[in-house]
């Protein structure tokens, strides 16, 4: 039994305009908006409903569609079937797009009671578990006293309720008139006529779709609402892992696959639970879409037409129908910025990510407070020299550990003897000193020497650069910056507080090694396979920057993270 609570909107109204941080005012993790609005009338209220919704609900916003629902009256509303028509495709597709500006949200329009043709209708009234149990329930319905009417709001709470699984103490909220438009009859009767027809979606038994599905976007969303849609009893999903994630950009912030998999499994069965879900791994572009022969559609965007007539190519070649082709268009970004993709994409979100806490960092307690200390490393030709240079240039301390390393092996230095001892005098210039790239093509070519020559370089290395974090801190420095090639390798990660990672392509990075350093192209390899891969280095770093682009985005990048990195400062 759930114990119901009404709530007024306008206790909230101050946190409601527009001008105010809508995650600042958010009250609840998750709600469910019921909207009862013709779907043609709708269309035109869907920004004003969406930002009000955004301004109470700060994760996880369900949306019901049950055009024409009464909360008045002596009788409890029930959900009843909305047939899935070109024009609900239409709306589920521009509610997502609409959505994109509230970065916050993340959006799930449930298809539970959107029937589609040649579909059995289940049976309605039982609820429906949700992975999100709603706190909150929204509703666009009109009611004539402002949002005042307990009785409505008690209705639309057993309404709820009755569809699906929330939160006990459930909280209702009546938007309207937060959201009203004007909007006059012309123009309620020229959107009508722009609408997509009533027409029945064609619907096919088993539907498949294909893609990388990195955090789950609302492009996904309209993908995988569409083959919801059009699928009548299975769908089969295809994500892209190993090689052909290969050329995706800025590939080493891709989530796992298990990650991914686990994400678009929760999203499938929260929208509708009744269709039978297969994924599985794509390691090249067809899958099981050219071997099903149950197979019946494939859905597609303008960008991977193409993708879906090589398949039935090769279904042909095998043996199997063609499928049907669904193609749905592509949702442009609104708020899509340099080097950012028009349409929503997964790139642009992990563009967003560099510069970002991608998770907050242990606190050692033998790491001393102050100074807070960024390791900060990346692979030969990455641009972290750059990169640290910016940051002094920030106000922080520089304590260069490749150029330390260079030092202790001059004559007389602390490692000197040993290196010569262990690698010969044939590594010695005329002048006594240490020809490091005649070292450099010893070690870099036999594991076991390089190792021989790490054992002996990085303790001491790592006894001089706690000494210098000790000075930089008599000198009251707040942030020092311990810039090394191969501090996770080194084991001094121990020695800071977060580690910041450069990466850029390998093939990019090919290219400056050769160009700066003058070497060959397997040389230039060899120095790669050498080192760490930024997939490792990502996998334990706290901030991901990158050098790919123009040196002025670089020193964006770089004054975002510094910018971030100050506010968790004064947040401790």
């Amino acid at each position: 039994m759930h114990a119901y609570s009404t709530f007024s909107l306008h206790k909230l109204r101050a946190g409601l305009q527009p001008h105010n941080n809508p995650v600042s005012m958010s009250v609840f993790r998750s709600g469910l908006l019921v909207l009862t609005s013709p779907l043609s009338a709708l269309s035109l209220r869907l920004v004003p409903i969406l930002a009000s919704a955004a301004r109470l609900v700060q994760d996880t916003l369900y949306i019901h569609l049950q055009p024409g629902l009464s909360l008045t009256g002596s009788t409890q509303p029930h959900s009843t079937y909305v047939p899935a028509t070109s024009e609900v495709y239409t709306l589920i597709s521009k509610l997502y797009a609409n959505a994109d500006i509230h970065r916050h949200l993340n959006v799930r329009v449930l298809l539970t009671n959107i029937l589609n043709q040649g579909a059995a209708p289940p049976a309605l009234g039982s609820v429906q578990n949700l992975s999100q149990p709603p706190e909150v329930v929204l509703t666009d319905f009109e009611t004539r006293d402002g949002g005042q009417s307990n009785p409505v709001k008690q209705r639309l709470e057993r309404y709820a309720t009755s569809c699906y699984s929330c939160r006990p103490n459930l909280i209702s909220v009546l938007l309207y008139p937060e959201y009203e438009l004007e909007v006059s009859d012309e123009e309620l009767s020229a959107q009508h006529e722009t609408n997509a027809t009533e027409e029945p979606l064609q619907s096919y038994s088993d539907v498949v779709v294909g893609g990388t599905f990195d955090r789950l976007h609302n492009g996904h969303k309209i993908l995988l609402s569409v083959s919801c849609m059009l699928a009548e009893n299975r769908l089969v999903v295809g994500v892209s892992d190993r090689d052909l994630l290969e050329n995706k950009m800025l590939k080493e912030l891709i989530l796992p696959f298990e990650q991914r998999v686990a994400q678009l499994s929760e999203f499938l069965v929260d929208i509708k639970p009744s269709l039978r879900y297969e994924i599985s791994p794509l390691f090249d572009y067809f899958g099981p879409s050219i071997t099903d022969g149950k197979l019946k559609c494939i859905i597609v965007s303008e960008e991977t037409l193409k993708g879906g007539l090589a398949v039935n190519r090769r279904r042909v070649e095998n043996g199997l129908p063609e499928l049907a082709v669904h193609i749905i268009k592509l949702a442009l970004d609104p708020l899509h910025g340099r080097n950012e993709e028009e349409k929503i994409s997964s790139s642009s979100l992990r563009y967003r990510l560099l510069g970002t806490l991608l998770h907050p960092p242990h606190k050692d307690p033998g790491v001393p407070c102050h100074p807070y200390v960024i390791g900060l490393t990346g692979g030969s030709g990455s641009g972290k020299s750059s990169i640290a240079q910016h940051l002094v240039r920030l106000g922080a301390f520089h304590l260069d550990m490749d150029s330390l390393g260079h030092n202790i092996y001059h004559p007389g230095g602390p490692v000197y003897a040993q290196v010569v001892e262990a690698f010969g005098t044939d590594i010695l210039k005329e002048d006594g000193t240490i020809n490091r790239q005649i070292l450099g093509a010893k070690v870099f070519r036999d594991q076991e020497q390089l190792t021989r020559l790490n054992n002996i370089m990085w303790p001491v290395m790592a006894r001089i650069a706690k000494e210098k974090i000790d000075e930089a801190a008599a000198q009251g420095n707040a942030v020092c910056v311990l810039d090394a090639a191969m501090l996770l390798e080194a084991g001094w990660a121990d020695l800071v507080h977060e580690v910041w990672t450069v990466i850029i392509p390998e093939d990019e990075a090919l290219r400056r090694i050769i160009a700066r350093d003058r070497l060959s192209e397997e040389s230039a390899r060899l120095r790669l396979q050498s080192q760490m891969s930024n997939s490792q280095r990502v996998k334990q770093s706290h901030v991901v920057l990158s050098t790919l682009w123009e040196p002025a985005v670089t020193c964006e990048l770089v004054e975002k993270a510094w910018a971030l990195l100050q506010k968790r400062l004064k947040e401790e």
